[in-house]
């Protein structure tokens, strides 16, 4: 194969151990897919000392390879969290859950919203969804709204702040809402 070949596995590899990764610290898969990280760990290395004339194919590489080295820091930090016993992204997620009850959860569809913040945000979402190439067709507002509405209180507390503001970032291909804290 050649250069353009190798970056385009390249490519796939790492899209794929990313997903894996989010699989097993989400609990999905039970072993870490290190076989998939030594499989691009290799493309990485093949490159490594090799002048890659075209420009285009060099920056793609470069950028697949710090894109691997952000992830593998990542990667790291979490699994140590992990072997310490401080991983919080399930413990927040069940606390979520286990506030919110049923009757809130029906009551927010049929109250209309008009909040600015909030419409700025839907669109962003969509915006951002499309970029993706993901379906938006079963996003709407009110989902957002419940969305927003479920997570505001456990994040004020959380961060001890009087109110909470959501942008909305892509992170490994997916849009997601992202909370910042807002004291004033």
């Amino acid at each position: 194969m050649g250069i353009p070949e190798d970056i385009a596995r390249l490519e796939i590899d790492l899209r794929e151990l990313i997903i894996k990764y989010e699989q097993y610290f989400f609990g999905i898969e039970k072993r870490e897919p290190l076989r998939l990280l030594d499989t691009v760990e290799r493309a990485v290395r093949r490159y490594q000392n090799v002048s890659i004339p075209n420009t285009s194919q060099r920056f793609k590489y470069e950028s697949l390879v710090s894109t691997l080295s952000v992830h593998k820091q990542k990667w790291t930090r979490t699994n140590r969290l992990i072997e310490e016993g401080k991983f919080q992204r399930d413990r927040f997620r069940m606390s979520l859950h286990q506030k919110a009850s049923p009757k809130e959860q029906a009551a927010v569809p049929s109250q209309p919203t008009h909040d600015p913040h909030l419409e700025t945000v839907y669109q962003q979402y969509i915006d951002a969804r499309r970029a993706c190439n993901l379906p938006v067709e079963n996003v709407t507002r009110e989902k957002v709204a419940e969305a927003i509405k479920r997570q505001k209180p456990a994040l004020m507390e959380k961060y001890r702040c009087k109110d909470v503001d959501f942008v909305v970032v892509i992170e490994g291909g997916k849009p997601s809402l992202k909370a910042r804290p807002k004291n004033s």
